[in-house]
């Protein structure tokens, strides 16, 4: 399985904050599924754009569309840039409809694969929740190691992990 992860301009992003499924499948040419516009992606793409706004270089980090053999199985990417420490968070979600292949695994490795080819990360954090036993098994064996725990106001209760870029 090769897995892409896929660039998109700021109107595709715009385009899924706002809901509009049709309008990002043109835009970004890609075969977007109904959940990237779900409740949770929704919210993920308006804060995405919030950052944009913010900071423009902070659209080559954030959540890109994942691509198996011409399907679009999730997104994935990091929060935010790297940090002063060189410190980057990764996120990635599987669509439903393609959970329990191996995806998750793969965006993992694209992730990982993408902060050691940057100079400017160090760090590789996953802030998990203690119930998320699929994510705990997906960073398992890839070099995490525990280093605390933080309070996030939206998911509650995440066990961060870190490894060496």
């Amino acid at each position: 399985m090769t897995l892409v992860l896929v660039p998109v301009a700021v109107p595709v992003v715009e385009a899924l904050a706002a809901g509009d499924l049709e309008a990002a499948r043109t835009l970004s040419g890609l075969p977007l599924t109904d959940y990237f516009v779900t409740g949770e992606a929704r919210a993920l793409w308006e804060r995405r754009l919030v950052q944009i706004a913010a900071d423009p270089g902070t659209l080559d980090w954030i959540a890109r569309p994942a691509v198996v053999d011409g399907a679009v199985v999730g997104h994935a990417g990091f929060h935010l840039p790297p940090d002063g420490d060189g410190r980057v968070s990764i996120s990635y979600a599987v669509d439903p409809a393609h959970r329990r292949r191996g995806h998750a695994r793969a965006m993992l490795a694209a992730l990982l694969e993408r902060a050691r080819t940057e100079p400017a990360v160090r760090i590789v954090r996953a802030e998990i929740s203690p119930g998320n036993a699929a994510s705990l098994a997906t960073i398992a064996g890839a070099g995490f190691v525990r280093v605390g725990e933080q309070w996030d106001e939206e998911d509650g209760l995440e066990i961060l992990f870190e490894t060496a870029a």
